[in-house]
């Protein structure tokens, strides 16, 4: 199933209006919700939007940053700072707008072998868990690989393209490279 606020419709049934109390209100069940309860929207994939309750304005992005931020200051974080930061180098950089996608088809790639796996593994028994954990690096690590090597030829993909389009561009200009 694919990642349902990723690709949320431009105008979903469920509709949460944010106020300016910072309260959220989903107008579906009539009731104040919490940031917790959005999370639990996006994990069983259904589709929302968050409104500015006087403006209308869209805080979808906003408030799930927010559930981000509170995830990764909960103990466990997923990004490390050094990744963070070099996320942030790309805001202003000409890669800027290749990044979103390719960090998207990546984390697609990672939930469809996620669900892959999850299918493959339904009849494991506890012995066989046990078994599997004990050899999980190794095997792990090659599965990762493949996830890895698919993420250098994405990358390389985007090089390629750009390449072209600036070929194109600088023959446009009447200018060669």
């Amino acid at each position: 199933m694919q990642n349902a606020t990723a690709q949320m419709p431009s105008e979903p049934e469920r509709i949460i209006k944010k106020y300016p109390n910072r309260r959220l209100y989903d107008t579906t069940t009539s009731s104040y919700i919490t940031l917790a309860e959005v999370k639990q929207l996006v994990m069983d994939h259904l589709p929302f939007v968050v409104r500015d309750a006087k403006t209308g304005v869209d805080l979808t992005r906003s408030i799930l940053l927010q559930i981000i931020l509170e995830e990764e200051a909960g103990g466990s974080p997923m990004f490390t700072a050094p990744v963070l930061a070099s996320m942030i180098r790309f805001y202003g950089n000409a890669m800027q707008g290749l990044m979103g996608g390719y960090l998207e088809k990546n984390i697609q790639s990672l939930m469809d072998f996620q669900t892959r796996f999850a299918e493959n593994t339904k009849g494991l028994t506890p012995e066989m868990w046990t078994q599997f954990l004990g050899i999980q690096p190794p095997g792990l690590q090659g599965v990762m690989d493949g996830t890895l090597e698919q993420s250098r030829q994405m990358f390389e993909q985007i090089q390629e393209q750009m390449q072209k389009q600036t070929g194109q561009m600088w023959g446009a200009l009447g200018l060669k490279r």
